[in-house]
């Protein structure tokens, strides 16, 4: 909600004055929102990186690392669906022929519904795929045996490929 209310209040602005339009274009808020999701991944990549290098030198319960290393990727990958939702749906209303609007919106829900159902397939094809002889992989029952990072770090590079595509139905 932060990131609608900066784009409103002093991107659209800014871009308006110094472009002339009124803002960015529905294909182009989605792009923007695909890239922010690929930036947030890797950041997540990064900072459970950081968090598992720490898990494995620490010798106490407590990891000495604090809650807010969080913030960075959260933020990212929430104004890239900020970004890439309200565009999509936007995209869908606008551009939708008048007797097909409700089934427009409809079909975007039922695009994010599918995703999450993609969602939770991969996690159980890459916890299969990466899960060793010793019952050990990336994604694991305890966060500090796990290769967490690497699971973020895919994500990162399917949504490289995920925004190249994007690209080229978007031509």
């Amino acid at each position: 909600m932060i990131t609608l209310a900066v784009y409103n209040q002093l991107i659209t602005p800014l871009w308006k004055k110094w472009k002339g339009k009124p803002g960015f274009t529905n294909l182009q808020k989605m792009a923007i929102g695909l890239v922010l999701s690929v930036l947030g991944m890797a950041a997540a990549a990064l900072t459970e990186g950081k968090r598992s290098s720490v898990a494995r030198t620490s010798s106490t319960p407590t990891l000495p690392i604090s809650v807010f290393w969080l913030i960075p990727h959260h933020f990212l990958v929430g104004s890239g669906e900020a970004f890439t939702y309200t565009a999509q749906l936007d995209f869908f209303i606008t551009q939708s022929p008048k007797g097909v609007k409700t089934m427009s919106t409809g079909l975007f829900l039922t695009t994010l519904s599918l995703g999450f159902f993609v969602s939770s397939f991969l996690v159980v094809v890459v916890k299969k795929v990466t899960e060793g002889r010793d019952g050990q992989g990336w994604l694991v029952d305890n966060i500090n045996h796990g290769r967490l990072y690497c699971f973020y770090g895919l994500l990162a590079i399917l949504g490289i490929i995920n925004f190249a595509i994007y690209l080229v139905c978007a031509v």
